[in-house]
C-alpha cells in the first residue's frame, strides 16, 4: 500500500509550516466582524464541512493508511456518532458539548466489536463485509420498531446551539471554533498515538501481519483496537455533523458518504496527516463547485446540454490520479525532494 513515509506523523513536530497553517484556520472567521457580507456565514458553513469531513477522514486513515485494514463503511460509524448526538439532545436535553464523548465511546464500541469478526477478513473481503456495514445502518435507522428514537425516514431535527454571550460570536463562527478544536484534538491525538509504541505497531502490522506477529506483536489486540479508535473518532465527526446541521436522516448516511470519504483519503495523500486536511477541503470545494464549472462550461463553449456534475467531479478524480498517484500531498512531496534534490546538485 503506498503511504507517505516521511508525513508529519513520523516527525519530531508539527513544525512551522503545520502551526501557521493552524493559526490560519483560527483567524480565519475572526473576518466576520469586519465584513457585512451576507454570504459570511455560507462560509463558515463551509468550512465547518471541511473540518467535520477532515475528522471522519483521519479516523479512516488511521484504518487504511497506518494499519492497512479496508473499509468501506465508515459512514456507518459517522452515522451511529450523529444519532447519538440527536438522541440525546432530542430526547434526554443533554447539552451538545457533553453529547460528543458519548458518541466517541459509543462508536468506539461499535468499532472495536465489528473488528473482532474482520480479524478473520483481508483485503477485499474486508471491504464487502464494511460495505455491507454501510448499506445496512440506513436501513436500520428506518426500522420502525426503533424509529421513535430515530425518526424513521423523516430522521429528526434539533436546535442549532447559540453561541455563548461572551465570545461575541455568530453562530456559525462559534460552530466552525468547535469544529476547528475538536479537529486539532483529534490530530494531536492521532499523532502522539502513532509516535508512540502502538503506532510503530500498528504500521509493522501494515507493512507485514506475519513479520509483526513473529515479533511479538499482538495483530488481533491492535487491529480491533485500531477499529475501535478509528470508529470513534470518524464518530466525533459525525456528532459534529448534528449539531451544525441541526437534522440528521438516514438518508443522509449513504454509500456515497462512505465512498467520499474514501475519495477524501486517497485525494489527500494516504498515511498522510495534512493529506486529511486537504482531502476534507477537496470533497466539500469540488461538490459545492461541480455545478458552477458545469454551468460556465455550458455557457464558455457554447453547448447544447448541460454536463453532468458528477462527470467532473469524476474527471478530475481521474486527472488527479493520473497526475498524483500518491495524493495531492504525495505529489507536494515529491516536488519538493525534486527541488531540494536539484539545490543539493548545483551547490
Amino acid at each position: 500500500m503506498a503511504a507517505i513515509d516521511n508525513s508529519w506523523a513520523t516527525k519530531g513536530g508539527l513544525g512551522w509550516i503545520a502551526t501557521t497553517f493552524w493559526v490560519l484556520l483560527a483567524v480565519g472567521p475572526l473576518a466576520g466582524f469586519f465584513t457585512q457580507d451576507p454570504s459570511f456565514e455560507y462560509y463558515m458553513f463551509m468550512g465547518q464541512s471541511m473540518l467535520i469531513n477532515t475528522i471522519a477522514i483521519l479516523g479512516l486513515n488511521l484504518l487504511i493508511g497506518f494499519n492497512g485494514q479496508i473499509s468501506l463503511g465508515h459512514s456507518a460509524f459517522f452515522a451511529i456518532g450523529a444519532y447519538t448526538t440527536a438522541i440525546l439532545m432530542n430526547f434526554a436535553g443533554w447539552p451538545y458539548y457533553a453529547t460528543i464523548p458519548v458518541a466517541a465511546i459509543i462508536c468506539f464500541g461499535a468499532g472495536f466489536l465489528f473488528g473482532f469478526p474482520a480479524l478473520k477478513l483481508e483485503g477485499h473481503y474486508l471491504a464487502l463485509a464494511t460495505f455491507t456495514l454501510a448499506i445496512a445502518v440506513p436501513q436500520l435507522l428506518k426500522y420502525k420498531a426503533i424509529a421513535g428514537w430515530t425518526g424513521g425516514v423523516g430522521g429528526l431535527i434539533l436546535d442549532k446551539p447559540d453561541a455563548p454571550e461572551f465570545t461575541r460570536l455568530g453562530t456559525d463562527q462559534y460552530l466552525y471554533y468547535l469544529c476547528l478544536i475538536l479537529a486539532m484534538l483529534s490530530f494531536w491525538i492521532v499523532r502522539n498515538m502513532l509516535r508512540g509504541r502502538s503506532g510503530r505497531a500498528m504500521m509493522a502490522i501494515r507493512d507485514h501481519a506475519m513479520a509483526a506477529g513473529t515479533m511479538g506483536i499482538d495483530t488481533a489486540k491492535y487491529k480491533t483496537l485500531t477499529f475501535g479508535v478509528s470508529a470513534g473518532i470518524t464518530g466525533v465527526g459525525g456528532a459534529l455533523s448534528a449539531i451544525t446541521v441541526a437534522y440528521v436522516a438516514p438518508d443522509s448516511f449513504t454509500l456515497q458518504l462512505a465512498v467520499s470519504f474514501l475519495v477524501g483519503l486517497v485525494v489527500g495523500g494516504i498515511a498522510s496527516l495534512p493529506g486529511c486536511l486537504v482531502g476534507g477541503a477537496f470533497i466539500v470545494l469540488i461538490q459545492n463547485s461541480s455545478q458552477s464549472i458545469s454551468d460556465w462550461m455550458k455557457v464558455t463553449f457554447s453547448l447544447r446540454y448541460d454536463v453532468p456534475a458528477w462527470a467532473i467531479y469524476g474527471i478530475l478524480l481521474i486527472l488527479l490520479m493520473y497526475f498524483m498517484p500518491r495524493g495531492i500531498m504525495g505529489g507536494i512531496e515529491t516536488l519538493w525532494l525534486k527541488l531540494t534534490h536539484r539545490k543539493e546538485t548545483q551547490a
